[in-house]
Parts: structure tokens; sequence; C-alpha cells
């Protein structure tokens, strides 16, 4: 059972404590041929702390070089690290390896300060609050994500288009020895929580600059198809962005950027192929299931038998039943949780049933990723 660690200037009970350290960041905005972006996109990428951030990372001990690394990939529309804190805490500790909790663009540190500030969020929330099929899951938290892909959904592809290219310019430098804390060829793998378990899947699909080939991933309440995904909520979109966001990469998607004729992958740019493979299951049904066949053996992961927002069916249409069984783990808590708020800590449940239930996952993922 995993001992309750602390990273950073407080005591720790355990003999190889680990550090929190900052690292900056300058990203670029990628270029596909053939994919124009709109002018919504270009004033998009005028955010400035989208472009230039920082990203922490949890270092265990006082080895000042590393030979591999874990990338942890939060969830949508998050604007704080605290819940994964505990988490890349653990796996440092546990594993000896530098945990890289790298921000998805336009979250976290990445977005303008006054996408989380109710009062500037105030006048949004109750135009959106009108609308006729607003049922219920409007909030301050989820305004500036919900009103921007109702407006352009394009964003959620153009912001994992960028992540992956930032991701991939960080492990190219890791690779390259340009790092600070990392040997060069240092090994890389990947802890994907909700989206950052799709974005994960599509980088480990499309490998990009063959710098994938042997990651694994760790997969925790994520992994589903998109269209079997189920994102309305106060913490991450409201029904009309939802709506929209399915109805434009389900139906509108495949015929603007996918070709989606089953198996006919081969004209597109990689990330493009896996992203359109990623959407609907009856396309590219073979070429992704055939991908994640050959890939077992580097994905590990647990999804929740409550997990309404990424349900372990939609792991099962996007990876095949045979696939999914051998390598998801389906399992419950004996408390009330969300997909959104796993562990809880309102007060209101026993602390010793949400420990155990985190240790639970911990203990997987870091035997999978030591």
């Amino acid at each position: 059972m995993p001992l309750q660690l602390q990273c950073g200037t407080k005591k720790t009970a355990v003999t190889r404590p680990c550090r929190i350290e900052q690292f900056a960041f300058e990203s670029s905005s990628p270029e596909i041929p053939g994919l124009s972006g709109k002018a919504s996109l270009n004033e998009d990428r005028q955010i400035s702390e989208n472009q230039n951030f920082t990203y922490p990372v949890f270092i265990p001990g006082d080895t000042k070089k590393f030979k591999s690394a874990i990338i942890m990939l939060h969830g949508l529309n998050e604007r704080s690290w605290a819940k994964y804190y505990p988490w890349a805490e653990y796996l440092a500790i546990t594993t000896g390896r530098p945990i890289i909790l790298f921000p998805i663009a336009y979250h976290m540190n990445r977005g303008p300060a006054e996408w989380s500030n109710p009062r500037v969020m105030a006048e949004l929330v109750t135009k959106r609050k009108s609308l006729p099929e607003n049922r219920g899951a409007m909030s301050f938290a989820n305004a500036a994500l919900s009103q921007r892909l109702t407006d352009l959904p394009d964003r959620f592809f153009w912001s994992g288009l960028q992540t992956v290219s930032d991701i991939t310019g960080l492990v190219k430098k890791i690779r390259d020895g340009a790092h600070p804390l990392f040997h060069k060829n240092a090994d890389i793998d990947l802890f994907g929580y909700s989206i950052g378990a799709f974005l994960a899947e599509i980088i480990l699909m499309a490998n990009p600059g063959k710098l994938f080939t042997d990651t694994r991933l760790f997969i925790f309440c994520g992994g589903s198809i998109f269209s079997q995904m189920f994102g309305v909520s106060k913490l991450i979109m409201d029904t009309p962005a939802y709506n929209r966001l399915l109805q434009f990469y389900c139906s509108e998607w495949p015929t603007i950027y996918g070709k989606s004729k089953p198996g006919n992958l081969s004209s597109d740019d990689p990330l493009i192929k896996a992203f359109s493979a990623m959407i609907r299951p009856d396309h590219f049904k073979t070429e992704r299931e055939s991908f994640f066949a050959g890939a077992k053996n580097r994905i590990s992961g647990i999804a929740l038998q409550k997990d309404q927002v990424m349900p372990y069916s939609g792991i099962k249409a996007c990876m095949g039943d045979k696939t999914t069984n051998e390598c998801i783990e389906l399992i419950d808590f004996p408390f009330d949780y969300t997909h959104e708020i796993p562990f809880p800590d309102h007060g209101k449940i026993d602390k010793k049933l949400t420990r155990e239930a985190m240790n639970k996952v911990l203990v997987k993922s870091a035997a999978f990723l030591s």
C-alpha cells in the first residue's frame, strides 16, 4: 500500500523525497498542408499565455540527470494541476522517474486568467443559460470553453494538434540531450487521464518523428472513441457545446478533413489519420483495432464503472473487445464519485476509502510504468 508522500519543502516519511521544478516552454503553432486556419484560430495564436508558459516536473531524489521520464496529460477544461499533484508525486517516488505535467494548449496556465474568473464570465454565463437546449450544465467553470467550441469546433482539433507538436518538440529536445534533466536518448512514457488519454492514443498511433515507437501508455478514466464520450458537465462543457462538437466531428469533419472512406487512410497526414480513426467506431475500424492489438503490450489502464464521461463501452468501441479486456481493468469504488472527481475530498466520504481507491490506481500505474 503506498505511503502518503509529499514533495517540496514539507517533511516526508520517505527516504527518497522529490522536488518540483518549473521549466519554461515556447510553443510554435503547427501547420499542416491543406488545412487552413480560420480568422478566429489566427486570433487564438495571439494568446501569449498559450505560446509561452511553464510546466512543472516532479523530480525524485537528488539525481541530477535521468534516463527516462513520464509525461502526464490532464483532462478537458482543467485550470489547476492540484488534482494531479498526489498522482505525480507517488509515481515520481515509486518509479524513480521524473513526472512531467504538460499542459494541453489553452488549458491550465496556457489560457487567459479571465476564462476562469466568475466576474468576467458572468455575462457569458447568463447568455448561455438562455439557450433553449441548455439543461443545467452551464457554469462559470465551463463558460469560456463552451462558447469557444460552439463558435468554432475546429478548436478542439487545433488545440490537440498544437499540443502534440509541443510534446513532440519536448521529447525531441530530451532525446537530443538538450534538456537539463535528462540524458540523451532518454525513454519517454505517458500517463493519460480523460481527454489526455485520447491525445496520448493519437500520439502513439501517429508516432510523430518516430519518437514514440517504444512508448508505453497508462490510461485512467480515458481511452474512449470520441463519439461515445459524454462531455456535458459543469466542469467540462455545456449541452450546446457538446452537441455542436459531436455534430461537427462525427458528421462534418469526415467530409472536410478526414476523407473518411473505410480503408482509405493513406492520403492524409499521420496525425489527421490517427485523429480521424479515433472519432467514430465504424470509420477505420480495421486499421484502428489492428493498431491497438499490435500495441497492447505497451498499453495498460483502469476504467471506472460509473464513469459517464469516458464509458468502458467507448473504450471497447475504440480498441475492440479483446484488446480492451486484455489492457484495461474495469473497477468500481465503494463511494460516490464522478469522472471529473474520482477521489472526492469534500469531507463526506471516509478518507481511508478514497485513499485506498487512489492507491489501487497508482500502484497499478507505477508497476506498469516502472
